[in-house]
Protein backbone atom coordinates (compact mmCIF):
# COMPACT_ATOMS: atom_id res chain seq x y z
CA UNK A 1 0.00 0.00 0.00
CA UNK A 2 1.50 3.27 -0.53
CA UNK A 3 1.55 5.74 1.68
CA UNK A 4 -1.00 8.55 1.76
CA UNK A 5 0.76 12.24 1.23
CA UNK A 6 -1.35 15.01 2.26
CA UNK A 7 0.02 18.84 1.31
CA UNK A 8 -1.85 21.62 3.36
CA UNK A 9 -1.33 25.39 1.72
CA UNK A 10 -2.45 27.90 4.29
CA UNK A 11 -2.07 31.23 4.98
CA UNK A 12 -3.80 33.17 8.06
CA UNK A 13 -6.84 32.99 7.09
CA UNK A 14 -7.60 29.81 4.46
CA UNK A 15 -6.64 26.15 4.10
CA UNK A 16 -6.65 23.55 1.75
CA UNK A 17 -5.96 20.33 2.05
CA UNK A 18 -4.76 18.14 -1.03
CA UNK A 19 -3.94 14.57 -1.62
CA UNK A 20 -2.17 13.30 -5.20
CA UNK A 21 -3.93 10.72 -7.24
CA UNK A 22 -3.04 8.93 -10.08
CA UNK A 23 -4.73 9.05 -13.37
CA UNK A 24 -6.26 5.98 -14.99
CA UNK A 25 -4.29 4.69 -17.81
CA UNK A 26 -1.47 6.92 -17.54
CA UNK A 27 1.53 7.46 -15.17
CA UNK A 28 0.49 11.57 -14.20
CA UNK A 29 -0.45 12.48 -10.85
CA UNK A 30 -2.22 15.37 -10.32
CA UNK A 31 -3.45 17.01 -7.05
CA UNK A 32 -6.84 16.85 -5.58
CA UNK A 33 -8.76 18.04 -2.46
CA UNK A 34 -8.66 15.66 0.23
CA UNK A 35 -11.60 17.75 1.62
CA UNK A 36 -14.93 19.24 -0.50
CA UNK A 37 -14.53 22.03 1.17
CA UNK A 38 -11.62 24.77 1.61
CA UNK A 39 -11.26 26.29 5.17
CA UNK A 40 -12.00 29.67 5.67
CA UNK A 41 -10.84 32.01 9.00
CA UNK A 42 -11.50 35.53 9.81
CA UNK A 43 -9.68 38.18 7.53
CA UNK A 44 -11.55 41.12 9.08
CA UNK A 45 -9.04 44.37 9.61
CA UNK A 46 -8.04 45.35 13.27
CA UNK A 47 -10.09 48.26 13.09
CA UNK A 48 -13.20 46.41 12.48
CA UNK A 49 -12.96 43.91 14.95
CA UNK A 50 -12.08 46.24 17.97
CA UNK A 51 -14.18 49.20 16.27
CA UNK A 52 -15.40 50.40 20.07
CA UNK A 53 -13.46 52.75 22.02
CA UNK A 54 -11.18 51.24 24.13
CA UNK A 55 -11.76 50.51 28.20
CA UNK A 56 -10.42 53.63 30.41
CA UNK A 57 -8.43 53.17 33.14
CA UNK A 58 -7.01 55.42 36.30
CA UNK A 59 -3.25 56.18 37.11
CA UNK A 60 -2.19 53.55 40.23
CA UNK A 61 -0.93 57.12 41.82
CA UNK A 62 -2.45 60.70 40.57
CA UNK A 63 -5.66 61.42 39.21
CA UNK A 64 -5.08 60.61 35.00
CA UNK A 65 -6.97 58.52 32.62
CA UNK A 66 -5.87 56.60 30.12
CA UNK A 67 -7.08 54.05 27.30
CA UNK A 68 -6.58 50.59 27.50
CA UNK A 69 -4.55 49.21 24.77
CA UNK A 70 -5.29 45.19 24.29
CA UNK A 71 -3.26 42.94 25.44
CA UNK A 72 -3.00 41.14 21.65
CA UNK A 73 -3.69 42.62 18.06
CA UNK A 74 -7.01 41.17 17.15
CA UNK A 75 -6.04 40.09 14.23
CA UNK A 76 -3.24 38.59 15.15
CA UNK A 77 -5.11 36.42 17.54
CA UNK A 78 -7.70 35.16 14.77
CA UNK A 79 -5.03 33.73 12.47
CA UNK A 80 -3.53 32.25 15.16
CA UNK A 81 -6.76 30.56 16.31
CA UNK A 82 -7.24 29.50 12.81
CA UNK A 83 -3.75 28.37 12.62
CA UNK A 84 -5.13 26.33 16.03
CA UNK A 85 -8.18 24.67 14.09
CA UNK A 86 -6.40 23.66 11.47
CA UNK A 87 -4.03 22.12 13.66
CA UNK A 88 -6.53 20.32 15.54
CA UNK A 89 -8.11 18.97 12.24
CA UNK A 90 -4.56 17.18 11.37
CA UNK A 91 -4.36 15.74 14.69
CA UNK A 92 -7.72 13.86 14.45
CA UNK A 93 -6.94 12.77 10.85
CA UNK A 94 -3.74 11.81 11.61
CA UNK A 95 -5.35 10.02 14.87
CA UNK A 96 -7.37 8.47 12.37
CA UNK A 97 -4.61 7.43 9.91
CA UNK A 98 -6.07 9.59 6.83
CA UNK A 99 -2.31 10.15 5.85
CA UNK A 100 1.17 8.92 6.54
CA UNK A 101 2.88 12.11 5.46
CA UNK A 102 2.38 16.03 5.13
CA UNK A 103 4.31 18.87 3.07
CA UNK A 104 3.52 22.37 4.66
CA UNK A 105 3.26 25.24 2.38
CA UNK A 106 2.80 28.14 4.22
CA UNK A 107 4.00 32.25 4.68
CA UNK A 108 6.63 32.32 7.43
CA UNK A 109 4.36 33.64 9.86
CA UNK A 110 1.41 31.63 9.26
CA UNK A 111 4.34 28.53 9.03
CA UNK A 112 5.26 29.30 12.78
CA UNK A 113 1.57 29.63 14.10
CA UNK A 114 1.03 26.19 12.18
CA UNK A 115 4.10 24.64 13.91
CA UNK A 116 3.67 25.67 17.08
CA UNK A 117 -0.12 24.03 17.06
CA UNK A 118 1.02 20.74 15.97
CA UNK A 119 0.57 18.37 17.98
CA UNK A 120 3.67 15.16 18.27
CA UNK A 121 1.42 12.59 16.01
CA UNK A 122 1.38 15.19 13.24
CA UNK A 123 4.72 16.65 13.46
CA UNK A 124 6.38 13.38 13.13
CA UNK A 125 4.75 13.31 9.58
CA UNK A 126 5.47 16.52 8.22
CA UNK A 127 7.84 15.69 5.17
CA UNK A 128 8.77 19.05 4.38
CA UNK A 129 7.55 22.78 4.62
CA UNK A 130 7.36 25.30 1.90
CA UNK A 131 8.08 28.94 3.33
CA UNK A 132 5.75 30.31 0.42
CA UNK A 133 2.25 31.72 0.14
CA UNK A 134 0.78 29.72 -2.64
CA UNK A 135 -2.76 29.35 -1.21
CA UNK A 136 -4.09 31.53 -3.89
CA UNK A 137 -2.46 28.64 -6.48
CA UNK A 138 -4.96 26.79 -8.50
CA UNK A 139 -4.64 22.36 -8.28
CA UNK A 140 -2.56 22.30 -11.52
CA UNK A 141 -0.27 25.55 -10.77
CA UNK A 142 0.12 24.30 -7.24
CA UNK A 143 1.33 20.79 -8.40
CA UNK A 144 4.01 22.62 -10.70
CA UNK A 145 5.22 24.82 -7.78
CA UNK A 146 5.50 22.02 -5.06
CA UNK A 147 7.12 19.76 -7.57
CA UNK A 148 9.63 22.49 -8.06
CA UNK A 149 10.46 23.33 -4.39
CA UNK A 150 10.57 19.68 -3.43
CA UNK A 151 12.53 18.60 -6.33
CA UNK A 152 10.63 15.40 -7.47
CA UNK A 153 11.25 14.01 -3.98
CA UNK A 154 7.57 13.11 -3.67
CA UNK A 155 6.16 13.25 -7.07
CA UNK A 156 8.07 10.25 -8.52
Amino acid sequence: MAKTTWFLVADGARARLLTLKDERGSDERRLVPAFDQEFIGSNIPSREIDADRPGRSFDSAGEGRHAMEPPTDPRRKRKADFARSIAILLDAEAKRGAFAQVVIAAPPQALGDLRGELSAAVQSRVTAEINKDLVEASDAELFDRLNEALKDALFR
